[in-house]
């Protein structure tokens, strides 16, 4: 019985961490025309771990779907100001 108890504990302690999909809206106050969604989409795409991005120019907003194993909200908020639009996440 020792030896069950101790290859669970193990077996718990080495097993990898499961990832999960997380979906966040970000707020994008600065885009300012239609063509800033172009630019705030291929910002946030290029984050690893980013699976999907929908954004919308008339609501300034975006709506991205992630892998928290590999991204996370600091990443995609990071992404987006370093192409020119500051984002937060957006309280609902």
């Amino acid at each position: 019985m020792k030896k069950l108890l101790s290859a669970i504990a193990f077996a718990a302690a080495v097993a990898p961490a499961w990832a999960a999909m997380q979906t966040v809206t970000l707020s994008v106050p600065g885009m300012t025309c239609a063509a800033c969604p172009f630019t705030v989409k291929k910002a946030l795409s290029k984050v690893e771990g980013v699976s999907q991005v929908d954004v919308t120019f008339e609501k300034r907003e975006a709506v991205v779907t992630f892998d928290d194993a590999k991204a996370n909200v600091q990443k995609l908020t990071k992404a987006t100001e370093d192409a020119g639009y500051p984002s937060s996440v957006k309280q609902r």
